[in-house]
């Protein structure tokens, strides 16, 4: 019997439940755990299934983390709650014998920093217990992981440079809105920019680097390199590339919100006094922007996330090669309630557990995706929601 616990009953947690229920073959028992259950019970009433169960945790503590693992023994722990909670998690994987999986890698809660140093300081104790990690088994991180591993097997000799591109072309008919934790989000996308070229990390300032990309069945969308925490990890396992670069679309009335939420100071995660109390004013903005698990119902159109890699092929010829996806908003809510970033995101999480659960991504320590064999996740990926497309030798504009 394969059971896990899903710690999160955000928008990916809710994604992730829904697409784990969908394969009871492989995820026999599921149990939700948050802080606040009742968000759990909603998520397993819209399921309606009985092998899906609830339970609360506050995912900051250890001790209340292994009393739940202990109480119900998951062969897995698929973790999408807040990244500052991933080593926390890991450690009452640990001290429970749990395998792990996460989303995205951990960073500080009082910094903005997104390395993968923390959870790699993990990968002796992890082998040592005998117990498998996957860190960023999203989309990206995660599949962009993936599609460079397919990549690499099957097309790519010597893999030279790395795009992944990332284009959200919906309207959901917010003012301002994030399609994930605000917190989270916010801090992300107002970061420097950083990319990797010869060697070296080259920092820009935020939003510095941008130029119109052309997506599938979108078209132009301007694009902006940020970093990315996947980079650190594919330029350490594929030293042939020469330079790796993620872009992100953002439309100018959000970088216009952005741009003044961190001139006011609301982006700061520096804790202020207010009437004799102390907040941190990102989290207060937290509490008044909408919440991105309610805005699928009036989401319209789609996502397109890809890798556009050129290089050398299996003869040594010149390739170029773009590997993608587009996800409808609309068929996203449709199947599971919530929009498609959030889809986007939980879909191969449940991938990444079931390939764990089949015994074909079980390898004792800490690992990012790229690590695994790609081909079973691609397979799935074409059943499971999120199929993919390749060109080949095409003007890939970066």
């Amino acid at each position: 019997m394969n059971k896990v616990i899903i710690i999160g009953a955000g928008g990916v947690g809710t994604v992730v439940a829904h697409k784990c229920a969908q394969n009871p073959e492989v995820f026999n028992e599921i149990v939700i755990a948050s802080r606040t259950k009742s968000k759990c019970d909603a998520v397993a009433k819209s399921i309606g299934k009985s092998n899906v169960t609830t339970d609360s945790v506050d995912a900051d503590s250890v001790p209340q983390l292994v009393e739940l693992f202990k109480k119900h023994r998951p062969n897995l722990v698929i973790n999408v709650a807040l990244p500052y909670q991933d080593l926390t998690i890991m450690d009452a994987c640990l001290e429970c014998g749990v395998n792990y999986l996460d989303t995205a890698n951990y960073e500080p809660i009082d910094e903005a920093k997104f390395e993968y140093k923390w959870q790699w300081a993990y990968r002796e104790k992890f082998e040592k217990a005998g117990l498998t990690a996957i860190l960023g088994c999203g989309f990206d991180p995660g599949v962009s992981g993936v599609y460079t591993a397919y990549a690499a097997k099957h097309h790519f000799s010597a893999m030279e440079f790395l795009d992944i591109v990332d284009c959200n072309a919906g309207d959901h008919g917010k003012a301002f809105a994030t399609n994930f934790n605000p917190e989270i989000n916010i801090r992300e996308v107002t970061q420097k920019g950083r990319y990797y070229e010869k060697g070296q990390w080259i920092e820009t300032e935020p939003h510095e680097i941008h130029k119109p990309l052309n997506y599938p069945n979108i078209g132009a969308k301007e694009s902006y390199v940020i970093y990315h925490e996947e980079l650190e990890s594919l330029v350490i396992n594929y030293p042939t590339i020469k330079r790796a670069r993620f872009w992100m679309t953002f439309g100018q009335e959000y970088l216009t919100h952005l741009r003044v939420i961190q001139n006011i100071g609301m982006a700061s995660i520096e804790p202020i006094m207010y009437e004799g109390r102390e907040i941190v004013p990102i989290q207060f903005l937290k509490a008044v922007l909408p919440n991105p698990k309610e805005l699928g119902n009036n989401y319209h159109g789609e996502t397109s996330i890809g890798c556009r890699i050129s290089g050398r092929d299996k003869e040594g010829k010149l390739l170029t090669y773009y590997v993608y996806n587009n996800c409808s908003h609309e068929a996203a809510f449709k199947e599971t309630g919530m929009q498609a970033v959030s889809y986007t995101t939980g879909v191969p999480a449940m991938i990444g557990a079931m390939m764990f659960l089949k015994g074909l991504w079980a390898k004792p320590g800490v690992h990012n995706v790229e690590e695994f064999d790609p081909d079973p996740f691609m397979e799935q990926l074409n059943k499971q929601g999120l199929p993919w497309h390749e060109v080949f030798n095409i003007d890939l504009e970066v």
